[in-house]
């Protein structure tokens, strides 16, 4: 009885504002008394426009969409180097004065808008019926095609180097097999 009225006592405070006023006095302490530095959480960012603004109000540009840290996928936000020289709250925003760029600050994906890979997206439209008819058609269309010239042709490798030669070296390929096609018509 007793463990379970001291829980709620510790639960009570910590929701209090003594509580966060005593915490950011320990925190002060520790810091030798500079101020807090803003967080992402005190900046305004829009997951649908996918915009962020400082605490000062100033427009920050997206410098980075789905990147990756710590197993994480982030937005990452910039702000203009001339809107933080000139900002009244650079001293609570940086640590150091900007130099080459504005602030920076990073913002969680979610997990319901995550973006879905490459090979998904395929998964996703093969799987459809469009995308059956569509691939049906392909098999029917362009795999005889790679078929004939890498195995019945024997082309099955480039031995040129650099785009141009490697470019020239399959049109000539693709010419044997148009020859051939040409050849089985008239016949």
């Amino acid at each position: 009885m007793q463990t379970i009225n001291l829980e709620k006592e510790i639960r009570y405070f910590k929701e209090s504002e003594t509580y966060e006023t005593a915490q950011e006095k320990r925190r002060l302490k520790r810091s030798k008394g500079k101020p807090r530095l803003f967080t992402s959480n005190d900046f305004h960012y829009d997951e649908v426009t996918q915009t962020c603004r400082c605490p000062a109000g100033n427009d920050m540009w997206r410098s980075g969409i789905n990147v990756k840290s710590h197993n994480q996928q982030y937005t990452r936000f910039c702000g203009y180097l001339k809107d933080c020289k000139s900002c009244p709250l650079q001293q609570q925003c940086m640590r150091k004065p900007p130099i080459k760029t504005g602030r920076q600050v990073q913002f969680k994906n979610d997990e319901s808008c995550k973006q879905l890979s490459y090979i998904d997206k395929m998964k996703v439209k093969i799987d459809s019926p469009i995308g059956r008819r569509q691939y049906g058609k392909r098999l029917g269309a362009i795999e005889p095609v790679f078929g004939n010239i890498t195995v019945n042709k024997g082309m099955n490798k480039l031995t040129l180097r650099g785009k141009e030669k490697v470019n020239t070296q399959w049109q000539m390929y693709c010419l044997v097999h148009n020859i051939d096609k040409l050849r089985n018509n008239l016949h």
